[in-house]
């Protein structure tokens, strides 16, 4: 007679084809009248016995070849703690049964991921190094709720999906599994019998915190927690920092193309870190900002198609070299920026795309679940599930990495349904609009959730229209990011210099009209690796004239941008004038800067970054109209834009007057806030920049002659192509005797 506590024959057939309902109702240990069964799959096993701490070994019988054991262990009883000998011909070895612990997930993770608000999913999904019921392994978790298997898959049990089929929690559609003896190192997928019966293509983890180094596209056990950090005083500063009226100016870095071997190897975190960091320090940029970081199987998407989203790229080593990159930035005072891309995903086969065998990650409807221009797929912004992993995940890189800030790649694509789509490829809200009140509303709810999270880190979105309140606060209904890429302004900017300078007077208010909406977000002023792809060129190679007019043309750009309202962006490379455009598969051209004029653009950059931290009215109220003052906005004629810049505090002032002509402007008349000695703090045509001299090196006097509706002016010499600012010596100026007798300043002329 059969014992009744015998697996059937159709269960262990299920179990085989690896289409067992609930394997952890099958294998491991079960009690049953008289003791405890224990069962389990070896493959390749002869023999396999029970081992506990007092007890002989018991043999279990071998129910099947390919592997299938079971036995009853008399008297026994649980909880029961135990091991496995397995043995094949002389070969012997012991190990924990993954289906004798318990779950690792509990009941408030079920609730909170389907209520969408666990924001530490990074914290319970994923691969995990623990110890679990006294033994140590890897706690590995996965959702995947339409999926009516899911299992883990590595060299360690040969690739084989019968081997470790994980526990399915029914409320929540998470999947986990406790293996003992794993160690961060080891690669791994997810083998996923689909809702359609098929098994999918092995995945990635999701939530994967490492990654192989492509073409390889398994995930890789790495611990990212245990990282000692030393930054704890800049993260304490960070969080009491006002960025909108600090300095703030960005180096944007592709950390694979930065610098390299000269075999052509990238260089790992740690040797980016030896060299970016000191250079950056040295040209005093605030911040870096790096391209996407997160794992991505095309080298030429430059990180922006990401398939890991938790895992930093392994084409620089592993995750560890990150943080301390990071935390050596943060030793040097710099701050660092992670691009980010919740816009879309690609649809590699190992990725996101139809995860459990349908749609999960993206929308259902390929109306609003594809994006037709880039062939990616886009998140379903509406669910749940989706916006909270996305907004952990951009937790995790605040959190767990100690950025500083993420910029938001492509918020415009996720805001307008009919973005990068022809009539017929997306569908209208009922009302007949296009706007993704899903992917808004996602924006909203990640924002605040970093406000409260992470403080002091700035959220900026890459958003090229007019959607209003980008940068407000969530409260009054604004998308609450802290800045907004100033996209028209580098649009106008660069086609205003791209004109030769006899055209440009017909053009003037290309430069003049970004005034006109400068204030109505914070804004950042990008000129990005954007501008110098796809056969755009570089920023000098662009200009017009010879290459004195280009070099001295760029240098004019580079100051009047440091001194327009905003902060400041620059992509690697263009702070010393490439003629190469840029190319994501070689480092830059460092060898020019043996030649003077490209130097000399460095030297600027160098100096302008340094009077942008050393002069408020540069930077304290660049988001605020009081920081901005035109002295003379209309010399059309002559390309001259003249204006003043103030701190709101009473600060010392600076005025700026740049000439986009190759003619010097002799005697220029500009006003002035107040009279007396005013001297040149920085001059684009100066000699050891690669200028021709012409300039104000004695200072300028500003008499009490009311000009420009300010109470005095001076006549200035204005360089070809060229840019001065000017400070007075004295501030704030001696009170007139009216003034000082009525307590209060005269009235402007």
């Amino acid at each position: 007679m059969t014992p009744s506590w015998q697996a059937t024959e159709h269960e262990i057939a299920a179990l085989l084809a690896a289409r067992h309902p609930d394997p952890f109702a099958l294998l491991g240990p079960h009690a049953v009248p008289g003791g405890v069964v224990v069962r389990a799959f070896v493959p390749g096993a002869e023999t396999l016995s029970v081992l506990r701490d007092g007890a002989a070994p018991v043999a279990l019988d071998r129910r099947d070849p390919a592997g299938v054991f079971e036995g009853l262990l008399p008297g026994a009883t649980l909880p029961l703690r135990y091991r496995l000998r397995a043995t094949r011909g002389t070969e012997a070895w012991e190990f924990d049964d993954p289906y004798a612990f318990g779950p690792t997930l509990g009941p408030l993770d079920d609730h909170l991921l389907v209520e969408g608000t666990h924001a530490r999913l990074f914290d319970r999904l994923g691969a995990h190094p623990c110890v679990h019921e006294g033994v140590a392994g890897v706690r590995f978790a996965v959702w995947a709720p339409e999926a009516q298997r899911v299992s883990v898959v590595g060299a360690f049990n040969a690739w084989d999906g019968r081997r470790h089929p994980m526990r399915k929690r029914v409320d929540s559609g998470l999947w986990e599994i406790f293996l003992p003896g794993l160690e961060p190192g080891v690669a791994y997928k997810y083998e996923i019998l689909g809702r359609d019966g098929a098994i999918a293509p092995l995945k990635a983890d999701p939530v994967g915190f490492g990654a192989e180094l492509r073409p390889g596209t398994a995930s890789v056990i790495r611990d990212t927690a245990g990282f000692a950090w030393t930054d704890q005083a800049w993260l304490a500063t960070r969080a009491k920092a006002d960025l909108r009226r600090g300095p703030m100016t960005i180096y944007e870095v592709h950390t694979a193309s930065w610098r390299r071997h000269p075999d052509g190897r990238t260089y790992t975190w740690d040797e980016l870190a030896e060299s970016l960091i000191p250079y950056v320090a040295d040209l005093g940029f605030t911040h870096i900002e790096l391209m996407p970081v997160m794992e991505h199987p095309l080298d030429a998407s430059w990180g922006y198609q990401p398939i890991g989203l938790f895992a930093a790229t392994a084409r620089h080593g592993p995750p560890e070299g990150l943080a301390r990159l990071i935390d050596r930035a943060h030793a040097a005072g710099i701050g660092v920026l992670l691009d980010w891309v919740p816009a879309h995903f690609p649809t590699d086969a190992h990725g996101l795309a139809r995860f459990d065998g349908g749609p999960l990650y993206e929308h259902a409807d390929p109306r609003r679940g594809f994006q037709p221009g880039w062939g990616t797929a886009v998140y379903d912004f509406g669910r749940r599930e989706v916006a909270a992993f996305l907004a952990a995940n951009a937790l995790f890189w605040l959190g767990r990495y100690h950025a500083d800030g993420l910029r938001v790649d492509a918020v415009s694509s996720m805001l307008y349904l009919d973005y990068g789509r022809a009539p017929g490829e997306w569908a209208a809200n009922p009302d007949g609009s296009n706007v993704n009140r899903d992917a808004a509303a996602f924006l909203r709810q990640a924002n605040a959730l970093i406000a409260a999270e992470a403080p002091g880190a700035v959220m900026t979105a890459e958003e090229a229209t007019a959607w209003p309140g980008v940068t407000a606060p969530v409260a009054m209904q604004g998308l609450g990011f802290g800045f907004k890429w100033n996209m028209g302004w580098m649009n106008d900017t660069l086609r205003y210099v791209a004109h030769d300078p006899i055209h440009r007077r017909w053009h003037h208010s290309l430069v003049t009209f970004g005034l006109m909406y400068a204030w109505n977000e914070a804004f950042i002023l990008p000129l990005s690796h954007d501008e110098v792809v796809h056969g755009k060129g570089t920023l000098l190679g662009r200009l017009p004239g010879d290459d004195w007019q280009r070099f001295a043309t760029l240098r004019c750009l580079y100051a009047h941008m440091w001194a327009h309202p905003g902060k400041k962006l620059l992509f690697m490379g263009q702070e010393f004038a490439p003629w190469r455009e840029w190319g994501e598969d070689r480092e830059l051209d460092w060898w020019l800067l043996q030649h003077p004029p490209h130097r000399g653009v460095q030297d600027l950059v160098r100096d302008l970054n340094a009077l942008h931290r050393s002069r408020p009215a540069l930077h304290a109220r660049d988001c605020e109209p009081e920081g901005f003052r035109w002295i003379e906005p209309d010399d059309a004629d002559r390309s001259v834009f003249s204006w003043l810049r103030f701190d709101g505090a009473g600060g010392r002032p600076v005025a700026v007057v740049t000439n986009f002509t190759p003619v010097p402007r002799h005697d220029y008349p500009i006003g002035l806030p107040a009279a007396g000695p005013w001297r040149e703090v920085l001059n684009t045509d100066d000699p050891r920049y690669g200028g021709s001299g012409v300039g104000n090196p004695a200072g300028v006097l500003a008499e009490a002659v009311p000009r420009n509706g300010l109470p005095a002016s001076a006549l200035v010499e204005v360089p070809p192509l060229g840019a001065v600012y000017l400070e007075p010596l004295s501030w704030p100026p001696p009170k007139t005797a009216r003034e000082a007798a009525s307590g209060h300043p005269p009235e402007p002329a």
